[in-house]
């Protein structure tokens, strides 16, 4: 150790990172960044930067860059701080990030002869680049980890509910008769496109810029693929200018969250609407709904208000971290780098948490089939049907059929009559009206095609709601919801697998 420059002098030394610098940072400047942001690194970053520390610690001592015995010193207290928590690391607002405590702490306990050399070749830059990456990713496996189990509930669901007729709507008005398995496995299909997004974010996200430098990497001769592994990336993110300065890993992440937001404030948005007096279709679990102070009748739909809410803010999340790269110079600062941390994480953690609710609150629900059945049979969206039924029978053109139909449905809206009263003298009255000559159409014809049940069996083309054409589409989900999770369980596997490695060697190096 250096003569004059012990441990005992540097625990009483006030030992940072502002020589540079004359006065100590302003107290407005702590206030509105350092404290918040070192907070928050406490809480999302911390394990993942004494991990960081590890991984780049045996690097330097395998690749002869740093002796073994100063290595083993250095990796002994971050091991303790690891353990200890992010309580180990004093902070007096003196710094803007965890690091500067941290490297604080291991040189006043070790002194700057062996604190200081756990840094060599390494730059805030890349290590703070590359464990808010790790939190990232670790936020977007629990995210789509959410997303696959709620697909795989829809599934299921809509397996069950396959046969459960109710109107379908356009533009908010009765179009065709569906059934509730149908709309479950169509937003399953809409979340499956999700997972692929998520997944693509994943990928970039899975790249480590440890390694790096400040912007150019270092002549130290380091073992970028080592660390990179031993950290559980797929492969170090390689141009050193680019790891440091670019942050779409965070933008692409949040994008695909704020899609995925919408889809899943649009079906909360139907459930709750279902499950109004008026439609009476469904009804919410009460461990999902919260009460009136003053109305003692009311049980209003918490969770999916909650839900929109939610994705509200992660669409929000996407206009703050698209916001702070715009007019940054392509280069290491800090509003482009560092100031998307925040929504991203903050989007990645409020998404999970919806898609676990959202599913919960789907299995929990209590379906109304007669009041959903009677709603489709009352209402017109049987017309196409009947106006298919019609080119069928009589050889006219579909235009013709469907001005036949619409004017006997806007005579029996007129008369206040429901779909399921219509009958062939009506479709006969309107043909002649029309076209000059009658239908006579068998009246079974005219029966069959008003009945919501009838129309959906008939769907069977390829993408509709006959229950084979369900049958078979839910078979081809679940092997590609099988597939989806497969590759997550990989790359978790993969990251826990290398964390687990890490720690493991440092703890013996550190003897």
């Amino acid at each position: 150790m250096t003569e004059g420059l012990t441990a005992a002098t540097f625990r009483n030394t006030d030992t940072s990172l502002r020589e540079r610098v004359k006065e100590p940072p302003s107290a407005r400047l702590v206030e509105s960044y350092y404290r918040p942001a070192v907070a928050r690194a406490q809480a999302r970053v911390f394990d993942h930067e004494m991990w960081a520390h590890c991984a780049h610690g045996l690097m330097l001592e395998r690749q002869g860059i740093v002796a073994r015995e100063a290595i083993a010193a250095c990796l002994r207290l971050v091991l303790q701080m690891a353990e200890q928590g992010p309580d180990s690391v004093p902070v007096d607002d003196r710094q803007e990030d965890l690091y500067s405590y941290v490297e604080r702490r291991i040189v006043q306990a070790l002194g700057p002869d062996i604190g200081g050399r756990l840094h060599t070749g390494r730059s805030r830059n890349d290590l703070n680049a590359t464990t808010w990456r790790m939190a990232l990713r670790g936020e977007l496996i629990a995210a789509q980890r959410a997303l696959l189990a709620l697909r795989g509930t829809l599934l299921r669901l809509a397996e069950t509910h396959a046969r459960v007729v109710m109107p379908g709507y356009t533009h908010g008005q009765h179009a065709q008769p569906v059934t509730f398995g149908y709309w479950l496995l169509a937003a399953a299909d809409a979340l499956a496109r999700d997972s692929t997004r998520l997944a693509g974010a994943l990928r970039h996200a899975d790249l480590c810029p440890l390694g790096a430098g400040a912007l150019t990497t270092t002549a130290f001769p380091l073992d970028r693929d080592l660390t990179a592994a031993l950290l559980g990336f797929a492969a170090p993110l390689e141009i050193a200018y680019d790891a440091v300065s670019s942050r779409d890993d965070a933008q692409e992440a949040v994008a695909a969250l704020a899609v995925l937001a919408g889809l899943l404030s649009r079906l909360s948005t139907d459930l709750m609407a279902w499950s109004t007096w008026e439609y009476g279709f469904l009804e919410l679990a009460d461990r999902h709904c919260a009460v009136s102070s003053i109305m003692p009748q009311k049980k209003n739909p918490a969770a999916l208000e909650h839900i929109r809410a939610a994705a509200g803010m992660v669409q929000g999340a996407l206009a703050a971290t698209l916001a702070c790269t715009k007019n940054t110079s392509f280069a290491d600062v800090n509003d482009a780098v560092t100031a998307v941390n925040e929504p991203a994480l903050d989007a990645a953690t409020r998404s999970r948490r919806i898609l676990a609710l959202l599913e919960e609150v789907l299995e929990g629900l209590t379906l109304r089939p007669e009041r959903m059945a009677r709603a489709a049979a009352e209402g017109f969206g049987s017309a196409t049907e009947l106006a298919d039924v019609i080119v069928r029978e009589s050889g006219l053109s579909f235009r013709m059929a469907h001005n036949i139909v619409a004017l006997v449905v806007r005579e029996a809206l007129e008369a206040g009559r429901s779909a399921d009263a219509i009958r062939g003298a009506d479709l006969d009255r309107a043909a002649a009206a029309l076209f000059g000559r009658p239908l006579a159409l068998p009246e079974a014809a005219v029966a069959q095609a008003l009945d919501p049940g009838e129309n959906i069996r008939a769907r069977g083309v390829a993408g509709g709601p006959a229950p084979e054409e369900m049958a078979r589409m839910l078979a081809a989900r679940r092997g590609g919801l099988a597939r989806d999770a497969a590759a997550l369980d990989a790359m978790a596997g993969r990251v826990a697998a290398a964390r687990t490695r890490c720690l493991a060697l440092a703890r013996d190096l550190a003897g």
